[in-house]
């Protein structure tokens, strides 16, 4: 099986990135984003320049050049040296391993040491070095650091920990990777649901009935048994011996949930996976499963008959494959991209976020960029206000569908964005979208709604940032999550982690108007 694809990332997956700078630049492997973005800052700083100034001579946009300074993007050498010159330095200089000044030396070990599991354990808020926080504080924060760390001592499990990141970052570019050259399709595995469907009599259109999930369960030598209560860290349980799938009953599971868990389970046994210790492999195993449920549940021939004639009645909607084959939004907007671009020849995108724009799954081949951590990771990363899984949340009309087109730096985007209710976790927003040139052939392209979300619209109004930075003191939502795992803050200056600043200093300014003052 050739799929290793970023189908992670829709699968609910979360891992990140490795950072591969050494096959990227051909530099050393202790080369630190850090210490480079330190030095750029440096050097612009010396210049007395704005990343306003070094945009308008580089013709990079200034929320990456922010986004360069604070070690989050490895740029191409090509680049730094374009950069070095319009800084009036040299690309040796900015490679400089060591950090330009004590200041910068103390930002990087205050970053460095926050990353550090014993850190994390003291259970202490994110602390972001900004300019109003002295030297002398942070002087004070790595003498401690270095205090505790000594009484602490190395743990055992913190290498092996740091090797699995590593590992789990490594076989995630990989998946994204491939799944990108593939268009997201795996031809071996819609061949063997395919086979499967054959073998269990399907009838050829619609959803499958419950007489065809029970016969391709037997077919495997399985059956199917519902109980009142099952682990909450499981979605099913396998007896392999009496070859028996327990799933919950039907007032823990609805029948569209249980007919995909019955299937995923199933599609480890069909497809011949065996028990694996390797992290890859078992990432790997369970990509395949979840794409063999939906290639039984949305099977390829009537489900591109099915969006062959919605192309050309111009009329292509996510709501009708999901009605059509009595399958989850969700899966229904995973299974396009499954078909689109082999079938269709329409390059898309799959992104799910909560109602504040959070990412926990994505997915594209039409050249949108999702905003990335600093290692590349998706999840945890709010999409701009200005994109349709935000915008979704205060529409009105169409139900629970949010039809817009986004124009952003590399292109302009149209998507239709779902609000999903129906759901045992939070309400999430599913948004599927393609370019501008391919939206005339969806439902909904027909609207007037245009945002504008490039870099200029991304960056905050410095007259409002300047306005309200020292005055508003926000109180974060609550959140299922632990503190760690709050959403970043969309801004470099946030000393609020989850907050949207962006969104405070606009609701202030509101009500400053609205009191005349």
């Amino acid at each position: 099986m050739q799929n290793k694809t970023c189908m992670a990332q829709i699968l609910g997956v979360d891992f990140t990135f490795i950072r591969t700078s050494v096959n990227l630049w051909g530099m050393a492997e202790d080369f630190d984003p850090l210490v480079l973005g330190a030095r750029i800052r440096h050097a612009r700083r010396r210049r007395d320049a704005t990343l306003a100034d070094v945009s308008a001579m580089t013709g990079r946009p200034a929320p990456y050049l922010s986004q360069l300074e604070n070690g989050k993007v490895e740029p191409k050498i090509s680049f730094l040296r374009e950069l070095a010159e319009a800084l009036g330095t040299t690309t040796a200089d900015l490679l400089d391993a060591k950090a330009p000044d004590r200041r910068a030396e103390l930002e990087i070990g205050v970053a460095r040491a926050q990353e550090d599991p014993r850190y994390r354990e003291l259970g202490l808020p994110l602390l972001k070095p900004s300019a109003k926080i002295g030297d002398d504080v942070l002087e004070h924060v790595m003498t401690l650091w270095g205090l505790v760390a000594a009484q602490a001592g190395g743990t055992e499990d913190a290498p092996d920990q740091r090797r699995f990141a590593d590992y789990a970052r490594a076989a995630n570019i990989s998946l994204r990777e491939e799944m990108r050259t593939r268009s997201n399709y795996f031809a071996e595995i819609e061949a063997v649901a395919n086979a499967t469907l054959q073998r269990a009599g399907y009838g050829g259109t619609g959803p499958i009935s419950e007489r065809v999930l029970t016969e391709i369960a037997a077919i495997h030598g399985f059956t199917i048994e519902r109980v009142g209560s099952i682990p909450r860290t499981a979605r099913s349980i396998t007896d392999t011996r009496d070859r028996i799938i327990f799933i919950p009953d039907r007032g823990g599971l609805r029948i569209r949930q249980a007919r995909s868990v019955v299937l995923q389970t199933l599609g480890h046994f069909v497809l011949e996976h065996v028990d694996t210790t390797d992290f890859g492999e078992y990432l790997r195993q369970r990509i395949e499963s979840n794409y063999f449920a939906a290639a039984v549940l949305a099977p390829e021939g009537p489900s591109v008959d099915f969006l062959r004639e919605a192309k050309k009645q111009k009329d292509i909607s996510v709501e009708d494959l999901k009605e059509t084959f009595y399958i989850s939004y969700e899966m229904a907007a995973h299974r396009f991209t499954n078909l689109a671009t082999r079938h269709l020849e329409i390059p898309c995108h799959f992104l799910r976020t909560d109602s504040e724009g959070v990412i926990n799954k994505a997915y594209e081949n039409d050249g949108i960029m999702f905003p990335e951590a600093s290692d590349g990771g998706l999840e945890g990363q709010r999409v701009p206000r200005q994109w349709g899984s935000r915008q979704a949340w205060n529409a009105h009309g169409s139900f629970l569908l949010h039809s817009q087109f986004t124009v952003c730096d590399e292109d302009e985007y149209f998507c239709t964005t779902y609000i999903e209710t129906e759901t045992d976790r939070l309400p999430h927003a599913i948004s599927l979208g393609t370019t501008a040139q391919h939206a005339q052939v969806f439902r909904g392209a027909d609207t007037l709604r245009r945002e504008f979300a490039r870099g200029r619209e991304i960056e905050p109004d410095p007259q409002l940032v300047g306005e309200w930075r020292d005055i508003a003191w926000p109180s974060a939502a609550e959140r299922s999550h632990v503190l760690s795992a709050l959403p970043p803050s969309e801004r470099e200056f946030s000393p609020f982690p989850g907050i949207d600043l962006l969104d405070v200093y606009r609701f202030l300014e509101r009500q400053r108007r609205a009191r005349g003052r």
